[in-house]
């Protein structure tokens, strides 16, 4: 019997490297995004069916998890990787961009945690896997709201693993310490052997999805080799 895996935060980069080996492993995959329209490639690729969601919107994720019921796609893994960013010197933040990035990271990932939660817990089994950051372990200057984001982020994870292992749901926090290889944007993230490669990165999740009960781990640092710590 297949299993349904969801993909919060659809689009180029480490979500279709998820998508990729994901279906590869016999998952039918959801893709959700703001804009699905820019997942028709992807879709076809991996034969997902692309929702509209506004993770930061509970009627949004709500609506979003009432339709894969509807379709009998209800998740059996759940990646949420949306975040947000706002960078500057804290005197000049705007304050309405920063809640915003706080609701993106964050909050979001409270609500389709909540969602997903719902429909485990009756199955007893279920994974959830989280994609954090560096930000979530050391502030840096100048990107406090990210920081902010993926504290809260890990906090989240933390709490819902105390939860809900017992109950058989194996929820993995990943912090990715540096930037992810894309040539299109170039330097730096078009070196690499300085950068952390998006199928690698989603092939470690793949692992943490495979994990026995018996061991399973509730975080995960991945970094390039050079990384210093």
């Amino acid at each position: 019997m297949s299993k349904n895996a969801l993909i919060v935060g659809a689009g180029a980069g480490l979500s279709a490297s998820l998508a990729r080996v994901f279906a590869r492993e016999g998952y039918a995959i959801a893709l959700a995004a703001r804009n699905k329209d820019k997942l028709g490639e992807l879709c076809a690729e991996t034969g997902a069916q692309a929702y509209a969601c506004d993770a930061s919107n509970a009627e949004s994720v709500a609506a979003l998890f009432s339709s894969l019921d509807a379709a009998g796609a209800a998740p059996d893994l759940v990646v949420y990787n949306p975040s947000g960013r706002v960078r500057g010197p804290i005197a000049e933040l705007d304050p309405a961009a920063v809640r915003t990035a706080l609701e993106i990271t964050a909050f979001g990932a409270f609500l389709v945690a909540r969602e997903a939660a719902k429909r485990m817990e009756p199955k007893g089994e279920g994974t959830m896997l989280f994609t954090g950051a560096s930000a979530g372990i050391k502030g840096f200057a100048q990107s406090a709201p990210f920081a902010m984001g993926k504290f809260a982020l890990r906090g989240l994870c933390q709490s819902l693993a105390r939860e809900l292992h017992p109950k058989g749901i194996h929820v993995v926090h990943f912090v990715i310490d540096g930037a992810i290889h894309n040539p299109a944007r170039g330097a730096p993230h078009d070196d690499p052997e300085k950068t952390l490669h998006p199928d690698a990165i989603a092939e470690t999740y793949l692992a943490m999805a495979k994990q026995h009960r018996s061991a399973w781990t509730n975080e995960v640092e991945l970094r390039p080799h050079i990384e210093r710590f």
